[in-house]
């Protein structure tokens, strides 16, 4: 019961504001394990579909697109998806609809990213108002003429306090795993960019060797 007191008393002196710092916190923490979960399933498919990556590239050079799209069908990950919708739709655009599969992938991969953005922005915001109410109840007793004791200002004081930390806390715990994924969304972003490029050059090459079903790139 002892831990269970000073957390309640913990809240107690943190004040009204304290709450949405929790709420925020809970957020990040829940965005943070369903992004590592995210990039853990991402690299063990990526990791499982190489071979396919490798046997899509060879059949599309040597024309055999058919069996290129279905290889790519085999495997669920973001690159085969992409090479795939644009092997589907090559008769009306392969790089176009190659170019708007990636941008869907890429926008799930920068899901959750705005909300830890966000709370990186706004948690300390949220400490620094925790921190003003604290001053102005402290102010509040000190105008008061039947002050007894110095603990009523110490509770504002104590109040000021913890907002400002949890609110800096929050932010800084928040901001480690944002720039953690963002610099992965831009290495898989530049990875994507990269074999688009070298699957458009296997699919010309593919074309040369399959005049009947050259298309438009």
């Amino acid at each position: 019961m002892y831990g269970y007191d000073v957390v309640r008393d913990f809240f107690i002196k943190g004040g009204p504001v304290l709450w949405p710092l929790v709420a925020c916190s809970l957020v990040s923490l829940t965005i943070t394990i369903e992004r590592m979960l995210f990039w853990w399933r991402s690299e063990r498919r990526n990791r499982q579909g190489a071979a396919a990556l490798e046997d899509l590239f060879d059949h599309t050079e040597h024309g055999r697109f058919e069996q290129a799209f279905e290889i790519g069908r085999s495997r669920d990950t973001a690159i085969l998806r992409v090479l795939t919708a644009g092997l589907k739709h090559r008769h009306y655009g392969l790089a176009e609809n190659m170019e708007i599969t990636a941008n869907d992938e890429i926008a799930r991969m920068k899901h959750g990213l705005s909300a830890l953005d966000t709370i990186i922005t706004m948690a300390p915001l949220l400490g620094i108002l925790g921190t003003v109410f604290g001053i102005i109840r402290s102010f509040h007793v000190l105008g008061m003429d039947d002050i007894q004791s110095s603990a009523a200002v110490t509770r504002g004081v104590a109040e000021s306090l913890i907002n400002t930390a949890v609110g800096i806390t929050v932010a800084l715990l928040t901001l480690v795993p944002f720039n953690a994924f963002v610099s992965k969304v831009q290495r898989e972003t530049r990875r994507l960019e990269q074999t688009i490029a070298q699957f458009e050059t296997a699919y010309r090459k593919g074309s040369d060797n399959a005049p009947g079903d050259r298309v438009r790139v």
